[in-house]
């Protein structure tokens, strides 16, 4: 995942600083790989950190609140894998519905990298250290995103459930997985 943003981001350049938040996407596909195994301790833990760095920041409560609300959305996902998984569920569904667990996954990862993001541009203030906004702009910016950010985490979702369970099919039978 992080070799493909890094090309894509040199294919697609718009600035240096776009290189740091590329991490996120390698964050959130191991989020959606532990949660698809059955691992869900740390990604709730991460979660839960980036979201209260985030309230913590006093610039957060400047924005509007619905600016993130895909974000809350995967946050509602992860926590129904969590239930799913501790109540003993998560294979049965894995087994019997795994495009609906794939695109849960995929969504919370995506979402991760999402947050990981907006942990960067807001908490650690890059908003202002690399771009130089200010509230008005970031308002702006918070508005736009609430529309096109979940857009493309559809898109992606989407894609993952259509895709993804002939694609594992096809590598269990190449023996590719270790289990």
């Amino acid at each position: 995942t992080f070799i493909g943003v890094m090309i894509g981001h040199y294919i697609y350049f718009i600035d240096v600083y776009e290189f740091l938040f590329t991490v996120g996407a390698a964050l959130g596909a191991m989020f959606s790989g532990l949660l698809f195994r059955g691992r869900w301790k740390l990604a709730l833990a991460y979660y839960a950190a980036l979201l209260v760095a985030y309230f913590a920041s006093p610039i957060a409560w400047q924005l509007p609140i619905w600016g993130m609300w895909d974000t809350y959305l995967g946050g509602a996902a992860l926590i129904f894998i969590v239930w799913m998984i501790r109540r003993g569920s998560w294979e049965t569904l894995l087994k019997k519905r795994a495009s609906f667990a794939l695109a849960l996954c995929a969504f919370v990862g995506l979402e991760a990298d999402v947050l990981f993001r907006i942990f960067l541009f807001i908490p650690c203030q890059t908003y202002q250290l690399f771009y130089g906004f200010d509230v008005e702009a970031l308002r702006l910016i918070w508005m736009a995103g609430a529309v096109g950010t979940p857009v493309k985490a559809a898109i992606s979702t989407f894609a993952t459930a259509m895709i993804g369970p002939p694609l594992i099919k096809t590598i269990a039978r190449m023996n590719l997985f270790k289990e």
